[in-house]
């Protein structure tokens, strides 16, 4: 196989990362051919920014293009379902962002899909991908901290100015979008074990959707996880994994780190320096799980061993349960 030829859905701040992310890759392994908005002069634009010799004016052709081996779907939250079954039933590999769905429900639609279709499915959960989480399910495979008896994380950043975050009807609401992020930490850490309780607190914005949320959730052998995300104030952003002989130290961002303090010792994960600037911290780290993608399309998997099917529909019941909770519902919920 060649280089993997990638199709971009969607011309927004994310593809534009990806895109840079990419960049830093080789370029006989990573090819964009194509990009797709529903705004052709959009997706020309950033053709001509990012020398990508298609632009369409509709994610149809982008799905009936046969040089796209592999989409990468940067559409907003409630557009994930529709988006992904387009290309999931034309054939096409996808990595689709995060969070995979509104809720479980859509997630095992796409799931079911792409296992009829026999196409590679992935959630853009990036933070799992990075050279530190590698390093940290090494840690915890190893034993050098002992039984993790208890994870923190927190994600705090005034968002509540940004539409996008705060509008039902976009998907808005922090547990979708920065505390699935310390969610999917407590699921890597607890080896995808499904907790056996699930308590969730919080606040809701005028709109509908949470603002602040913390979730403990509780697993076997009195493990436990504390977890808080918030768009009303900014939080010192780290996490910690605590076991009996140790303890891995997550410094801010957590959910893209460059760097783990382990028993006291700094360990270095630097990235590629990016040709230009990005919209989101670290976002040349996009970079390691396309490049996971291309490992796994070579393998001819049709989903990641490491971000499973079964992962992304834990990550998502968890949320949904806090929602649920918190009184945080969406109109895709009564579906």
């Amino acid at each position: 196989m060649g280089a993997t030829r990638w199709g971009i859905c969607s011309a927004g701040k994310i593809a534009h990362d990806f895109l840079v992310a990419l960049k830093t890759l080789p370029p006989e392994e990573h090819q964009v051919v194509a990009i797709a908005s529903r705004d052709l002069s959009r997706a020309q634009e950033y053709a001509r920014r990012h020398g990508i010799a298609k632009a369409y004016g509709s994610y149809t052709e982008l799905a009936e293009d046969p040089s796209v081996d592999v989409v990468h779907i940067g559409v907003i939250n409630p557009y994930h379902l529709s988006t992904a079954l387009l290309f999931i039933r034309a054939g096409k590999n996808v990595l689709c962002e995060k969070p995979l769905g509104m809720n479980g429900a859509e997630v095992d639609t796409m799931v079911q899909a792409a296992r009829e279709k026999k196409v590679f499915f992935m959630e853009g959960l990036w933070s799992r991908f990075f050279p530190a989480s590698e390093k940290i399910r090494s840690i915890l495979s190893q034993g050098s901290i002992g039984e993790v008896m208890l994870l923190h994380a927190e994600f705090g950043s005034p968002q509540l100015a940004i539409p996008r975050c705060v509008e039902k009807e976009l998907g808005g609401g922090g547990l979708l979008d920065i505390g699935c992020y310390c969610v999917q930490l407590a699921c890597m850490v607890f080896n995808g074990e499904k907790p056996e309780s699930i308590l969730a607190s919080g606040f809701l914005h005028d709109t509908g959707v949470d603002k602040t949320a913390s979730i403990i959730l509780n697993y076997s052998g009195d493990r436990q996880a504390v977890l808080t995300c918030t768009m009303t104030a900014r939080m010192p952003n780290r996490a910690s994994i605590n076991g009996v002989k140790g303890v891995i130290e997550i410094p801010s961002p957590f959910w893209c780190p460059t760097e783990l303090v382990v028993n006291g010792q700094k360990v270095e994960f630097p990235l590629p320096t990016p040709s230009q600037q990005l919209y989101f911290t670290n976002s040349a780290g996009l970079r390691y799980e396309a490049e996971h993608v291309r490992q796994c399309l070579l393998k001819g998997l049709k989903e990641s061993p490491v971000l499973t099917h079964a992962d992304s529909k834990l990550v998502n019941s968890i949320l949904e349960e806090a929602r649920r909770q918190v009184g945080a519902l969406y109109p895709q919920d009564k579906a």
